[in-house]
């Protein structure tokens, strides 16, 4: 049973039950039951609006498909193209004086919406360390003693290129490296 079939199955039992408690009430009417025939008027009408709202939301019936035209037959140029939507109106500028613009509130959502512009941090005015070569040295060397990390030798031969020259492994002694922060 497909799930189609199951809510059809289900809309005819509320149909059904709508039924059988519709019956009970002409019966009951018809023998006259006094004060409670109203209790079951109501409880009858409120199945029969439980059974319609049912029906409503089931989905709708399946019958044969219709023929849906190609785009070459007569059929497809016998029916006219549906009209297309009119592009949107531009908006109106806002109506306020034109010295005034809209400043968000701290608790806005706009104000929430909108980055924190960043903030300038001040350099420090301490001066670049720096190292002169002596004999034997070589870049890796100084970066794991003056760096403490050898692996940052390729950053200091980056900043020294000119003083070094093409070779970083010929380090001249006597020549002044600015050191990496």
């Amino acid at each position: 049973m497909g799930l189609f079939d199951f809510l059809k199955s289900d809309k005819k039992k509320a149909h059904e039950n709508a039924e059988k408690a519709q019956a009970q009430v002409q019966q009951q009417a018809e023998k006259g039951a006094g004060p409670s025939r109203s209790a079951a008027a109501d409880a009858a009408s409120a199945t029969r609006a439980a059974a319609e709202r049912m029906a409503a939301a089931a989905p709708p019936r399946r019958g044969p498909a219709p023929a849906t035209p190609t785009p070459g037959s007569a059929a497809h140029k016998a029916v006219p193209a549906p009209p297309r939507p009119a592009a949107m109106p531009k908006a109106a500028p806002p109506s306020a004086s034109p010295g005034a613009a809209y400043t968000p509130t701290p608790h806005s959502a706009a104000h929430k919406a909108v980055p924190a512009a960043p903030v300038a941090r001040p350099q420090p005015t301490a001066k670049n360390r720096t190292y002169t070569v002596r004999q034997g040295d070589t870049l890796a060397a100084i970066a794991a003693r003056e760096l403490g990390n050898e692996a940052r030798w390729r950053e200091l031969y980056a900043m020294n290129r000119g003083v070094i020259g093409a070779n970083p492994d010929l380090v001249p002694p006597g020549a002044v490296l600015t050191l990496p922060t």
